[in-house]
């Protein structure tokens, strides 16, 4: 089994403001993976601090 887990961040935004970004989703995507049995054809849209949808996740049968 794989887990994909794409994200577009602000290319605007400073590279700290970026990686800020990015490490409160990931704790957020993180936090949240209980809610999942982690089958393949699980996944979810993944939303930033302004709850925009930024990327999504999913698991694939590898």
């Amino acid at each position: 089994m794989k887990f994909v887990l794409e994200v577009t961040v602000d290319e605007g935004a400073s590279a700290r403001d970026r990686a800020a970004e990015l490490g409160r989703i990931l704790r957020y995507w993180g936090g949240n993976l209980h809610h999942y049995g982690l089958e393949p054809g699980d996944g979810s849209a993944v939303y930033d601090s302004a709850y925009q949808e930024v990327g999504a996740w999913r698991v694939v049968a590898s």
